[in-house]
C-alpha cells in the first residue's frame, strides 16, 4: 500500500514564508514526477509546481519566482518552498506523485490527504 503524508501548511502573514513538505511511503517500486496543486473554495484544483525524476521543474506563472519545489529521491520525498506569499495563495495544497507500486507493471497517480495554507493580508 502506498501513501502521500503531508506537512507544514499552517496561518502566515502576506510577505512571509512556509515550507511544505510530501513523504511518499509504502511499497513503492519507483516513482517518476512529483509535485504539488492547489484547490482554493469555489474553484478548480491546479498545477502549482512539478518535479521529475531527474529533477526538470515546472510552475504555474503565478508563483514563478516565489516558490521552489525540490525533491529527494532517496527519500522519496518532495517539497514546496513558498515565499513572498499572498493572500490569493490561500489554498489547501495537496502533494501528487505518479508511482509504480512495488509487484505491478502501471504507474498510478496517489494524492495526500492536503494541507490548509492560509495568507492573512
Amino acid at each position: 500500500q502506498v501513501q502521500l503524508v503531508e506537512s507544514g501548511g499552517g496561518l502566515v502573514q502576506a510577505g512571509g514564508s512556509l515550507r511544505l513538505s510530501c513523504a511518499a511511503s509504502g511499497s513503492i517500486f519507483s516513482i517518476n514526477a512529483m509535485g504539488w496543486y492547489r484547490q482554493a473554495p469555489g474553484k478548480q484544483r491546479e498545477l502549482v509546481a512539478a518535479i521529475t525524476s531527474g529533477k526538470s521543474t515546472n510552475y504555474a506563472d503565478s508563483v514563478k519566482g516565489r516558490f521552489t519545489i525540490s525533491r529527494d529521491n532517496a527519500k522519496n520525498t518532495v517539497h514546496l518552498q513558498m515565499n513572498s506569499l499572498k493572500p490569493e495563495d490561500t489554498a489547501v495544497y495537496y502533494c501528487n506523485a505518479r508511482i509504480l507500486p512495488s509487484g505491478t507493471t502501471w504507474w498510478r497517480d496517489y494524492w495526500g490527504q492536503g494541507t490548509q495554507v492560509t495568507v492573512s493580508s
